[in-house]
């Protein structure tokens, strides 16, 4: 028999990753002693791929049956995928499973031809309902099941496996070898204790269960060793039990320094080892604040202590962790105005980026049973997006959506973190007001529904220019302007070389032998230069700009310099200008030296100057 997983992904992305279908085939594999032999394979698509393509490319497999699946984002897709694939081989058996057919079998059942649904964990479930087919047995009665003409009074779910350690691992059977380079999921736990109404995290699964130490140890050096790039732990509370958090940032500390890890960490449980621990790795942390609201917060089952909450963020802020905030808006109780209050809360912690979203009423949680009662009214399809509420009416969540898209563009993609606060104190605004404003300009010239995806970063750092221009001359406040843009425009070099491949540089020896006078240089393209109407390095001393008092203590003196990725970090050089034009003009094709010579730089200087350009990696010989 042939098993057939299809993944639908949401979008390419180092976060897409088969490993539902991984661990169901790792599970069905490690099971050999059956009487017939079980061929399970794998595939993986995007949404919007062409559903006849994905048809053609499942039938050309043989597969006797076929599974997939089902979330939020490919639910549609998969159901109409289903219902091609029952139409072109009446007798393939049709299966699905995912937090959606977990939430709404009965739904899906009645939407999609399928033969039946795995709910919850599939691992076992699958396993033994492979095994019953194989034997020509039915499926009636197997836990975890949903057969169609099942009433749901009839559907029973297995309980989840209490020790996820008797589970084979999908890593280390070499199932996601492909993904690894690319980025990969890392499950170390399943469930979520906390049971937020408008959440199906776990699938309903309130018990947490950890993969045991051990395994986690031989899977990160199993990745390490295939070449992981990115890593995003899958743990819905990191943290949780913080003597374990501690324990796990050691081993990845000693095993895999050079991994980037993403985490999701509840604020209340930091701690200041837990902070310094974080600020060892490469890292960054995905905190769930929803609302700022206690009252909003209360409203779907969560406590919020805003100053524990602030002190807990300060921890991660004074050891340089890179972290943000999950925010939705439109929860019982919250309204336009809670929702401002909620940026301009979030905003003042300092947080790298938020990510926004409405609230969406997903079906098997507590909110979705209660969402008549509240007066919630939403999308009964995927995404389940909340068209209004009492206190939110369909006007001002229109109006929250774009403040929300004026957030990603302006501060989020925009990398503002340093300077935001700073600008928007000095202009006597609140961050929600500012980004009001902005989303308000963005209307004014035809851009009121434009998204961050639409946009390349330097066009992001062109608009922060030109809507800062604009402010400051509208507020009257030209005088600062100069300072401002300064720290915009050095933020962003900065990020663009932080995120750059770091060139290949010679050794000292080779570049030590080359004539690089006589050479064609070009600049590196990790390699930023910037011009700035203040001295760039007295600037930075200030941390955060603080316009007024930046402009009365210091001159308007002008400087130039390079900003390049160095030895795992971001170095800034303030140059001489005859030193800045000499980089500026390097073309590759033009011999240094002739360059020099039209600046009148004395070619002794012109050659010690270029050495350390090179063995810097701000320059490459052509």
């Amino acid at each position: 028999m042939h098993l057939h997983l299809v993944t639908i992904h949401a979008f390419r992305s180092p976060q897409a990753v088969p490993l539902a279908a991984a661990c169901l085939k790792a599970c069905l594999d490690a099971h050999t002693r059956r009487a017939v032999p079980l061929k399970v394979t794998c595939a993986e698509f995007f949404s919007g791929d062409s559903l006849e393509e994905i048809r053609d490319a499942v039938l050309a497999t043989g597969a006797d049956m076929v599974g997939f699946s089902l979330s939020v984002w490919n639910r549609a897709e998969s159901n109409s995928l289903a219902e091609r694939l029952r139409l072109a081989s009446p007798r393939l058996t049709l299966f699905a499973g995912g937090p959606e057919a977990t939430a709404d079998p009965e739904g899906i059942l009645a939407e999609a031809p399928f033969d039946f649904l795995v709910l919850g964990e599939g691992e076992v479930t699958l396993s033994v309902a492979v095994d019953r087919l194989m034997a020509g047995a039915t499926l009636h009665g197997v836990k975890g099941i949903a057969l169609r003409g099942e009433t749901k009074g009839d559907l029973r779910a297995r309980p989840p496996v209490a020790d996820l350690g008797t589970l084979p691992s999908p890593y280390l059977c070499g199932v996601l070898d492909g993904c690894i380079p690319g980025g990969v999921l890392w499950e170390v736990s399943r469930g979520c204790p906390f049971g937020c109404d408008f959440c199906f995290d776990g699938m309903g699964e309130r018990r947490v269960r950890r993969q045991p130490l051990e395994r986690l140890e031989q899977e990160l050096g199993y990745l390490v060793a295939r070449g992981a790039t990115q890593v995003v732990v899958l743990d819905s509370t990191f943290n949780l039990d913080g003597e374990r958090a501690r324990e796990l940032l050691r081993l990845i500390g000693r095993k895999a320094p050079r991994v980037h890890f993403h985490f999701e960490a509840r604020a209340e449980l930091l701690d200041a080892v837990q902070a310094r621990l974080f600020a060892r790795l490469k890292c960054s942390l995905q905190i769930g604040l929803q609302t700022a609201d206690p009252d909003v917060a209360g409203s779907v089952g969560r406590s919020l202590d805003l100053r524990v909450f602030s002190d807990r963020i300060g921890l991660l802020n004074r050891e340089g962790v890179v972290f943000g905030f999950d925010l939705i808006y439109g929860l019982p109780g919250d309204s336009l105005q809670r929702f401002r209050k909620t940026l301009d809360f979030a905003l003042s912690l300092y947080p790298n980026s938020l990510a926004i979203f409405p609230l969406a009423v997903l079906p098997g949680t507590r909110l979705a049973a209660r969402a008549g009662g509240l007066g919630l009214r939403h999308l009964p399809r995927p995404p389940y997006t909340l068209l209004e509420s009492p206190a939110f009416p369909a006007a001002d969540l229109q109006a929250a959506r774009r403040l929300a898209a004026a957030c990603d563009i302006f501060y989020s993609r925009g990398k503002a973190v340093a300077w935001f606060n700073g600008i928007v104190g000095a202009l006597g605004m609140t961050p929600a007001g500012f980004l009001q404003l902005f989303a308000d300009w963005l209307g004014e010239k035809g851009k009121l529904d434009l998204a961050e995806t639409d946009l390349q970063d330097e066009e992001i750092w062109q608009m922060q220019r030109a809507f800062l221009a604009h402010l400051f001359k509208k507020m009257k406040l030209k005088r600062l302007l100069a300072a401002a843009l300064d720290f915009v425009d050095y933020h962003y070099c900065y990020a663009a070389a932080l995120m750059a491949p770091v060139p290949e540089r010679p050794s000292p020896r080779a570049h030590g032998r080359i004539d690089l006078l006589k050479r064609p240089l070009a600049r590196a393209a990790s390699t930023r230069l910037a011009v700035f109407t203040y001295e760039i390095g007295e600037l930075l001393e200030w941390g955060e700009p603080d316009l007024p008092r930046i402009c009365s203590a210091q001159e308007p003196v002008g400087s130039f310099a390079v900003i390049y990725p160095c030895s795992g970090r971001v170095a800034t050089e303030s140059l001489a200008e005859p030193y800045f034009r000499l980089l500026e003009k390097l073309d590759g094709k033009t011999p240094a030296g002739a360059i020099a010579d039209g600046l009148a730089l004395p070619r002794q200087d012109a050659t010690e100057f270029l050495r350390f350009a090179v063995a810097e990696g701000i320059v490459i010989p052509g």
